[in-house]
């Protein structure tokens, strides 16, 4: 008894060693649990922090970013205000002195208008007067037509009515002499007819007669037969007599059932012909009713299919409207950024001229007209008087134009002036050039230069240059052949001077 106490009491220390070193690992994982809640907890702390100041200095960022936006944006505003002012002016200079031209051209428009109006009343008055002249002609030689037309035809007339009595009177005749023929061909077929009917009665009757011969033969050869046919059956259906009258009292008694049961059928076929009357009048109220509401159906369905039709054609048309807006304006996108970019080269090129500008340009880029009131009275007649709306309203989309022209022309003129001018150049370059060669072969002597006409070789004072012929008179159709030029020395001439 003793060893087996003290196998539990060691048993009992081994438990309780177990629940202690549990219940010591349970305090260690809670002690570890709180460590990383308080850890967990600091770290979130610490980032709600951390954000919060990234938060204030974001904003504190972007308000200095925002400061040095402002200025920068303001100075740039401030120059383009300077620019646009600029611009500004110089645009209400150039509005003023085009609308100072356009109250100039609208009184030279005017007074015009004036002129043509007179003119055009003067030419209304004398088309009057000739249209008036033209009617009374016309008048005349209508009268003088109609009357000749009555004449003929009162002519025509009187000939085609004789005419028409004539084939009257033929008519009439021919129609007699028809009518004769129709009635002698009428008799004779009516005596044909008579004669052949009488005959063929003749025929009939004879026919008739044989025929009833015949037949009453037959009939007393089946009416024999019959008899014996008769004395046979009632000799064999004696028996089945005898059943057929007990049968018949049968049938008596039987038919005045059928009688009470067709009473009860009549009244039962009376209540179901009433009832099929109430039905035939509920089923038609029915139909009635069915054939308004398929009547409202098929309206319905027309409006239906009506309102499809007109949908699907507002959906294509806007469809259409839409494809063509969309190309319309794709095509004015196109040809408003060719403007655009045609615009920004002009005032590129505009701002690289200006560089080339003259002062006197700068002070005054319009030049004056330097037309005399001749010149433009000469040119105004000139000008046609009668425009059409479409050029005016050209001329008049091309006015503020003018000055843009006016520069344009002053530089074309130049342009031409230095062409010309460098025409000229080159002409007397060429004289020049021409000259310097004839210099030079005059001084160096070669084969080519001995072969070839020299005005320095001379021999005897004469030089090999041949003279020069009566030149004759120049039409005026003709070109002047080129001018020569003979080139002496001034040291040979000295030499035989002295």
């Amino acid at each position: 008894m003793s060893k087996k106490g003290k196998k539990t009491q060691r048993n009992l220390s081994d438990e309780e060693q177990l629940l202690l070193f549990q219940q010591k690992m349970l305090a260690e994982e809670e002690m570890i649990k709180k460590k990383e809640r308080l850890l967990s907890q600091f770290l979130k702390d610490k980032l709600a922090k951390e954000e919060h100041n990234s938060a204030l200095n974001l904003n504190k960022i972007n308000t200095q970013w925002r400061m040095v936006l402002r200025e920068v944006k303001t100075r740039a505003l401030r120059k383009d205000i300077e620019i646009l002012s600029q611009t500004f002016e110089r645009v209400v200079d150039c509005k003023d002195s085009v609308i100072k031209s356009l109250a100039k051209d609208l009184s030279e428009a005017e007074e015009q208008h004036a002129q043509a109006l007179r003119g055009h009343l003067h030419s209304v008055d004398q088309l009057l007067a000739l249209q008036r002249c033209r009617l009374s002609l016309l008048e005349e030689s209508y009268n003088m037509e109609l009357e000749t037309l009555t004449k003929e035809f009162e002519t025509e007339r009187k000939t085609i009515i004789d005419q028409h009595e004539k084939e009257i009177r033929y008519l009439q005749d021919v129609f007699m002499a028809m009518e004769q023929n129709y009635i002698d061909s009428e008799y004779e077929g009516k005596l044909e007819f008579q004669s052949m009917w009488d005959d063929l009665k003749n025929k009939n009757l004879e026919e008739k007669h044989f025929l009833r011969l015949q037949l009453e033969n037959v009939v007393e050869d089946l009416w024999r037969k019959f008899q014996d046919a008769l004395k046979n059956y009632t000799d064999a259906t004696e028996d089945r007599k005898v059943a057929f009258e007990t049968l018949r009292v049968k049938d008596e008694k039987s038919s005045k059932e059928i009688e009470v049961q067709m009473k009860k059928i009549q009244r039962l076929q009376d209540s179901i012909s009433i009832i099929k009357g109430k039905i035939m009048v509920h089923s038609r109220e029915s139909e009635e009713q069915n054939q308004y509401i398929r009547d409202d159906k098929e309206l319905i369905l027309v409006q239906l299919r009506k309102l499809k039709a007109q949908r699907t054609q507002a959906r294509e048309i806007s469809q259409e409207n839409l494809v063509k807006l969309t190309l319309e304006s794709n095509a004015a996108i196109k040809a408003l950024r060719k403007i655009v970019d045609k615009g920004e080269k002009i005032l590129k090129l505009a701002e690289i001229c200006r560089k080339f500008e003259t002062e006197e340009e700068k002070v005054l880029p319009f030049y004056s007209p330097t037309l005399t009131p001749e010149e433009r009275e000469e040119i105004e007649e000139i000008q046609p008087e009668d425009l059409t709306e479409e050029l005016a309203k050209v001329i008049a989309d091309y006015k503020g134009m003018e000055n843009f022209w006016k520069r344009y022309n002053k530089v074309k003129l130049e342009q031409l002036s230095l062409q010309h001018r460098h025409a000229e150049l080159l002409e007397i370059n060429g004289k020049l050039r021409e000259m310097l060669k004839q210099y030079l072969d005059g001084i160096s002597v070669s084969d080519e230069v001995l072969s070839q006409l020299n005005p320095l070789f001379i021999v005897n004072h004469r030089s090999n240059l041949t003279q020069p012929l009566s030149t004759p008179a120049t039409q005026p159709g003709d070109k002047k052949p080129p001018t020569t030029y003979n080139i002496i020395e001034a040291a040979h001439v000295i030499s035989h001077i002295l």
